[in-house]
């Protein structure tokens, strides 16, 4: 944060699968819209905090001065897979963080040791302001049981999540 840089050890194969799978299904339901999905190595400016960081995938859709070559500032989902090594720094730091971008709407965590997910979605009435800020307020939280399904609405891309989408082919 603020000009510091941390080492990162390379992420096991079904945390990579786990990725490639979402932003496979992102990337599907985006085609012929100007959304854009990126994995692992497009970075995420969180201007409030000085702060970039590499979300495992996210989805960004048409921002105003959002066409920077190695960073977005407007997304719209910003998925995190969590390994032990990070899941702390996912779930507390980045998240206090992520919170303050304004058109940020989804932050979905996936386990990568076990079947397990939680999204957090912004309510629409606190789009774009900082009523869902520090606190985590005008945000709700919900873990994906095995029936669940959850639908993402971003701009003009509309797609489901279920458990099954996400840990295809990864042996969970």
């Amino acid at each position: 944060m603020a000009g510091e840089t941390y080492a990162m050890a390379g992420a096991s194969a079904r945390h990579n699968r786990t990725s490639l799978n979402v932003a496979t299904k992102l990337d599907t339901a985006i085609r012929g819209t100007p959304c854009e999905v990126f994995i692992a190595d497009m970075k995420v400016k969180v201007e409030a905090w000085r702060a970039f960081y590499y979300p495992d995938v996210m989805l960004v859709c048409p921002h105003p001065g959002d066409d920077h070559p190695l960073y977005r500032i407007g997304p719209c989902l910003i998925v995190e897979v969590l390994s032990p090594s990070t899941a702390s720094i996912d779930e507390r730091e980045k998240w206090l963080h992520y919170r303050d971008l304004p058109d940020l709407r989804y932050y979905l965590l996936i386990d990568s040791e076990k079947r397990h997910a939680r999204i957090r979605s912004r309510e629409l009435g606190n789009l774009g302001g900082k009523d869902g800020g520090k606190d985590g307020a005008g945000w709700l939280e919900q873990t994906l049981d095995e029936e669940d399904i959850v639908a993402l609405s971003c701009g003009p891309a509309h797609t489901t999540l279920c458990l099954d989408d996400l840990y295809e082919r990864t042996g969970l």
